[in-house]
């Protein structure tokens, strides 16, 4: 057995505060690019003419949807939930405008002390960059405020985490949410205490997708599941940004070795129950990535307790990159590919999956609603008078009020719009 040979090492702090640092060895082979390979005009063409929209408004119907498939125990959860967090998502929808509490040191860099009480915390990854305008969503363009961003993720439990797909791994996952969101307001009055301002761009209400900006901080790189693997914990994490006007130093984004090591692995894209992950990446948008299918997703993620699967199949995440990339320069294989331990699964009322098993659907199963409220709320209402060949007065009336007050609603969490 020969060994492959080391391109390069990263060095990164342990994984929390007053743990030892960490070293990781990216064979030869499995070097690329730090970053997303990206085609600059593409994003800022896109970014133009077709700016993103958050889920929450253009998948606003799937969402509401997901409520219809969730079991009983899900259901109570989610409610639950959704009050505890309510409070958190609002206090940082209004954070851009809380004015600062100290007086600003001129000439002071404080991006060591903000990254020490981003760590007290319990903040696994902690990195800074520019606040990427190009992927803001176009109902938060007037929202977002401040230039730099502040990438944090903190991680959930691991052991909780490797029971996906359970409603203990659901504790697990909005549990987190709930606990960043309160460090979320905790680290933001620091800034204000150094004397600058900061928003909170929560996880429950996105300004943006992310993981663009967690690359340009050096806190991983995109996953063939759609997620960013961070060195410590892969994609076990809750992700989100503070921007602030303080005085920081930006990092820079990093090679892991992630974007060859997922083409060689592909655990998550052969065991994903819904087969909504692909083997070869796209350009999609100016990057280059491993585009997931919605469609596939969705259904099998709000039936079965979130899913997660490709989560929890993922090497990364399972052993930790330094122990993976470790395993990979010593034998040139994937730690745990083909084994019980990384790639069995049980599925409610399906069973056990071991290596080379899937559970199989109906097509109905992948049925959904697709775009906003208001068009899922049109669509029933066609529906009705299709099969009755006309709808009473007050039906049409319940429905047109319904449409309307959904029409009308503000933007915001609890509405979706």
């Amino acid at each position: 057995m020969t060994l492959k040979r080391v391109h390069h090492v990263v060095n990164r702090p342990g994984r929390k505060k007053g743990h030892d640092d960490v070293t990781i060895q990216v064979a030869d082979e499995l070097a690329t690019v730090p970053g997303i390979p990206q085609r600059k005009q593409d994003v800022d063409f896109y970014s133009r003419n077709y700016p993103l929209e958050t889920q929450n408004i253009e998948k606003a119907a799937d969402r509401e949807w997901t409520w219809t498939v969730y079991t009983g125990e899900m259901y109570e959860y989610r409610k639950h939930h959704d009050k505890v967090n309510k409070p958190l998502v609002d206090a940082a929808f209004v954070s851009g405008g809380v004015e600062p509490t100290g007086d600003v040191v001129a000439g002071k860099d404080v991006t060591d002390e903000i990254r020490e009480k981003a760590r007290d915390l319990g903040f696994g990854e902690v990195g800074f960059t520019k606040y990427d305008r190009r992927y803001t969503y176009k109902s938060k363009k007037g929202w977002a405020k401040y230039e730099h961003a502040i990438c944090l993720a903190l991680e959930q439990d691991y052991w909780q985490t490797q029971t996906i797909p359970s409603m203990e791994a659901e504790f697990a996952h909005f549990g987190t949410y709930e606990e960043e969101g309160g460090y979320a307001l905790e680290l933001a009055d620091f800034i204000r205490s150094l004397g600058y301002r900061a928003q909170i761009h929560s996880p429950n209400d996105n300004s943006a997708p992310y993981i663009p900006m967690f690359v340009e901080a050096g806190l991983g790189q995109l996953g063939a599941n759609g997620q960013l693997l961070s060195p410590h914990f892969g994609s076990r994490s809750r992700i989100f940004i503070i921007t602030t006007d303080a005085e920081v130093t930006y990092d820079k984004p990093i090679d892991y070795g992630f974007h060859k090591f997922c083409e060689e692995c592909q655990v998550c894209v052969n065991r994903c129950p819904g087969r909504a992950l692909v083997k070869d990446k796209v350009w999609w948008r100016g990057a280059e990535k491993h585009k997931l299918m919605y469609d596939r997703c969705r259904p099998v993620m709000a039936t079965y307790e979130g899913c997660g699967i490709c989560m929890l199949t993922c090497p990364i995440q399972r052993y930790g990159a330094p122990a993976v990339m470790e395993h990979f320069v010593e034998t040139g294989n994937v730690l745990g590919k083909g084994t019980d331990n990384l790639e069995g699964f049980e599925i409610r009322g399906k069973g056990y999956f071991g290596p080379g098993e899937l559970p199989s659907f109906d097509r109905e199963f992948f049925d959904m609603p697709h775009g906003t409220k208001d068009e899922w709320l049109f669509d029933q209402f066609k529906k009705k008078l299709s099969e009755k060949g006309a709808a009473s007065s007050e039906e049409a009336k319940d429905f047109a009020d319904e449409l309307t007050t959904i029409i009308t609603e503000e933007t915001g969490y609890d509405s979706g719009l």
